[in-house]
């Protein structure tokens, strides 16, 4: 057998000779012979060192085959990034095949290696290793300390006393974002540093072994009850497709179920959530369980999912439902997730239903099907049991740019488009480099180190039990499980994510600003509005006044300009003038301000009304605005008497004007119709007309008045039993 095939299917089998020689030194070393230990690997450190040779032994090939596959280029580098690229390769190598295991998150062994891989990426050579070593010793002691008491256990919470008990170094960002996605059920490369930041929320940012072990321990949990609940253990009996996965289940029927909201009528049941699609499985009278209520995911009906407050017939009292609403729903439906205090939950389910709808938006888009499709529905598969662990485990659900569901994170991010295609591109370059009965010694460098590594999330989810491929899918397992191995340089993935988190910086600090100004008062609203509109509203009032000839001679001399502005054709230049005179503005105050602060503008706020004032003026407003739907529907019933001629004399009225209009419109240019009608307008309270503009507006209100409106007859709605029938 080669020793590509060794790699890719004797998984964590050492060779018997390389066993027995450690054990043979071992013993040695025990009896206190003069054996020497195992070569050294410079410029690795001990630590580094015995990390590499673990991997070998996983892999099943001589360390020294391992260390040819980093080229010429990554020693020119420089020793640290030398040594941090061959503890990367060597890990990446080892984790494809570990995580070939269906049981490897539940191994501490596993926890431990792969924690030792990240402690040896951070401190690979013998003088990082020093450094971090007496900084890891300093923190043990409380040399940081500002006092006695700030540094000592008792004063800390439990989760940083058995930190500081247990007296292990801890791993950074840098080091948990190169060694965790490479073992696709622990982490994704969009989202690794979004969940280290979740799971090292009470650690200060930095990773503990005790937390690294309770993160992979309870992810493997969610994996084990997925499993179960795909293999019949207390999963609802559904019709689920061969390529359905059941990603979790909300609502018993005596306990905590979920409550559906359609209009005033509400039903308490089950919800699953698979990565296809919601069922709601109401729950009967003999609490059983009638006919799952399916809500299509997967297809493109206009799906629209919003977090939505809930309560007694329709009335919006509690923050804790789910909206859904798509092409073939006449009215939304609302999910209720009840719950004593918070809307964790609810934020739970709202969060991995999008990642579905989001995940499946992705395909239709760029049109996957087969593997591809398979492997972008368990990238989203694996988030969500990822986002389930961290919800559970460290009681904490990342939102916004902070979450850990790539989908998600990807459509909320600045130019988050860009990773979706750098995530295409790599599902498209899903070619064949390897074939099985090629050896790993005949490879060479560059068919193991390829710039975009090929995601194997679709084989974790084989691996994990919890999918099956079809025959031509599964027959490309043997070609990728080592494309992905790649040392040094950024992935296409990485770069737009980078660029994506670096606008979202801009994002976070404008939205900063945005809770500065928030105010909750409606009084205190009107008036910053006011305030911000000053300008527009003097204006305003000053051509009201002109137009109402307030003061004669001014109102001449603005109509003149504006004949005159209007016939030399300078009129129709104004806009483009605004647009360049604010233009002007804005860099003179970008040249002479140097980027200093804008200062505060000052708002002088109203006094403060009681409650009942408040009342009785939104009750005021209330009745103005019915007032004035009341007034547009008048006008509408009294425009539908006159089309349907009900008034056959304002008919033919009407109709004389319809067509002389019609005709000035056909032969009057447009621009001489604009400035008459704005001339008459500005006219209208001329001294000259004004007696006669009043006159006319009387005569034609008169007529408006005497114009019936169309009959209206209201018809009580018939109740539904649609929804009473899947209840009995």
């Amino acid at each position: 057998m080669g020793l590509f095939d060794r790699l890719l299917l004797g998984g964590g089998d050492r060779s018997r000779g390389t066993e027995d020689q450690e054990r043979g030194g071992a013993e040695a070393a025990a009896m206190g012979s003069d054996v020497p230990p195992p070569s050294a690997i410079p410029p690795l450190s001990a630590a580094a060192a015995s990390v590499v040779r673990q991997c070998a032994r996983i892999a099943g090939v001589p360390v020294d085959q391992l260390l040819r596959r980093v080229d010429a280029e990554e020693q020119a580098r420089g020793p640290l990034e030398y040594a941090r690229s061959v503890v990367e390769y060597c890990s990446h190598v080892a984790l494809r095949v570990e995580a070939r295991r269906p049981d490897h998150l539940g191994d501490r062994e596993f926890h431990t290696l792969t924690y030792d891989m990240m402690l040896a990426w951070e401190a690979p050579d013998e003088e990082t290793d020093a450094v971090f070593q007496k900084t890891a010793f300093s923190v043990l002691r409380g040399d940081d300390a500002d006092d006695d008491d700030s540094g000592s256990i008792f004063y800390s919470s439990p989760t940083q006393m058995a930190i500081q008990v247990d007296g292990r170094r801890t791993v950074g960002p840098e080091a948990f974002a190169k060694i965790a996605p490479a073992c696709p059920a622990m982490a994704h490369p969009i989202t690794v540093r979004n969940l280290f930041d979740a799971i090292t929320n009470s650690t200060g940012g930095r990773l503990h072994f005790l937390i690294y072990h309770k993160y992979l321990r309870i992810l493997n949990e969610a994996f084990c009850s997925a499993k179960r609940v795909l293999g019949g253990h207390r999963a609802p009996a559904l019709q689920l497709s061969d390529d359905e996965v059941i990603l979790d289940i909300h609502g018993a029927a005596t306990t905590k179920p979920v409550l559906q909201h359609i209009g005033t009528s509400t039903w308490p049941g089950r919800l699953t959530l698979t990565n296809h699609a919601l069922y709601f499985e109401a729950i009967g009278v003999d609490f059983s369980y009638g006919e799952a209520v399916v809500y299509d995911l997967a297809r493109d009906l206009k799906q629209s999912v919003k977090r939505e407050s809930t309560g007694p017939w329709g009335a919006h009292l509690f923050d804790k439902a789910v909206m859904y609403k798509s092409s073939l729903t006449s009215e939304p439906v609302f999910f209720e997730f009840p719950q004593f205090k918070g809307h964790t939950r609810r934020d739970y389910w709202f969060a991995a239903i999008k990642e579905v709808l989001h995940a499946h938006k992705f395909i239709r888009k760029y049109k996957l099907a087969g593997f591809q499709k398979a492997e972008a529905l368990s990238v989203a598969t694996l988030g969500i049991l990822r986002y389930r662990t961290v919800k559970e485990g460290f009681h904490i659900l990342p939102a916004h740019f902070k979450t850990i569901l790539a989908f998600n994170l990807a459509e909320k991010l600045p130019k988050g488009d860009k990773i979706l295609e750098a995530l295409y591109g790599q599902l498209k370059q899903h070619c064949p480099r390897f074939r099985g009965g090629q050896d790993l010694g005949q490879s060479s460098s560059e068919e193991l180190m390829l710039a975009d590594p090929f995601p194997l999330s679709a084989y974790t989810m084989v691996t994990m039990g919890l999918l099956k491929l079809k025959e031509e899918d599964n027959a490309e397992e043997r070609d990728f499980a080592v494309r992905d191995v790649q040392i040094g340089g950024t992935s296409s993935v990485q770069m737009a994510l980078e660029r994506s988190v670096g606008y979202s910086g801009r994002v976070e600090a404008a939205r900063a600003t945005l809770d500065q100004v928030r105010v909750e008062d409606i009084d205190t609203n009107v008036a910053v509005l006011k305030e911000l509109l000053f300008p527009l509203i003097e204006i305003g009032k000053r051509l009201l006044a002109l137009s109402g000839w307030e003061e004669p001679f001014k109102s001449y001399v603005f109509l003149l300009c504006f004949l005159y502005m209007a016939y030399s054709g300078w009129i129709w230049l104004m806009f483009p003038g605004f647009l360049l005179g604010s233009t002007i503005f804005m860099l003179w105050n970008k040249h002479y301000r140097h980027g200093r602060s804008v200062g505060a503008f000052e708002i002088i706020t109203p006094p403060r009304r009681r409650t009942v004032e408040q009342l009785l003026a939104l009750q005021q407003a209330i009745s103005q605005l019915e007032a004035h739907v009341q007034a547009g529907n008048i006008f509408l019933l009294k425009l539908r008497s006159l089309m349907l001629a009900a008034f056959p004399q304002s008919t033919n009225r009407v109709a004389a004007a319809l067509v002389a209009v019609a005709a000035i419109f056909t032969f009057v240019p447009l621009r001489t119709i604009v400035l008459l009608i704005l001339l008459e307008e500005y006219t209208r309270q001329m001294p000259v007309r004004k007696k006669s503009s009043e006159k006319l507006v009387r005569r034609l209100r008169e007529w408006w008045l005497r114009i019936p409106a169309a009959p209206v007859q209201l018809v009580k709605p018939r109740e539904t039993r649609r929804w009473r029938s899947r209840l009995r």
